[in-house]
């Protein structure tokens, strides 16, 4: 596997421990009122336009990444504008975004005392038993698009993703500079 891959994959589970207290805010959040989801929403929705969008064009990566020393620039080398990195985030949000307007469909279907009845686990499965039909389409989308970008990640020279080639991005290494 070569470094760039390495390195991508290792910033991705950095991203993942940076967000740790995020999802730990929205587990106990779920657990305190029925409609934390709806409060996060658009909230949720910023966060991630801030962190894979404005991060993005601002220093060139996400936390992750700038930890171990990559970046995302252009493919000419110069850095990533606004465009760019919403192209990039661009699938990824419309999906997460369908996927959890599909949630907030059933939640609201919910009564306080059905919700608070349950455990979490009983909850999350009582919920995805009642989404509407597209919740499983997306979803099949969300895991096409996240194989797709693995598979062709892993088989051009540059290692770019989709979501590179949609951009016209590259991540490379970062110069001291």
């Amino acid at each position: 596997m070569s470094r760039i891959i390495r390195k991508r994959f290792g910033a991705y589970w950095l991203d993942v421990i940076i967000f740790l207290p995020i999802i730990a805010l929205s587990l106990w959040g779920n657990e305190q009122s029925r409609l934390f989801s709806l409060y996060y929403f658009l909230p949720g929705l910023v966060f991630g336009i801030w962190f894979h969008v404005y991060l993005v064009k601002k220093y060139g990566g996400t936390p992750g990444k700038l930890i171990l020393k990559i970046k995302i620039a252009k493919i000419d080398g110069t850095q990533v504008g606004y465009k760019e990195a919403m192209l990039r985030y661009s699938v990824l949000f419309t999906l997460t975004t369908l996927l959890s307007v599909s949630l907030l469909t059933v939640n609201f279907e919910m009564t306080d005392a059905e919700y608070f009845s349950m455990e979490w686990n009983e909850r999350a499965l009582y919920m995805v038993e009642r989404v509407p039909s597209w919740h499983n389409i997306v979803n099949i989308f969300v895991n096409i698009w996240v194989w797709s970008e693995f598979f062709v990640m892993l088989t051009n020279k540059k290692r770019r993703a989709i979501h590179d080639f949609m951009a016209g991005t590259v991540v490379i290494r970062k110069s001291n500079g």
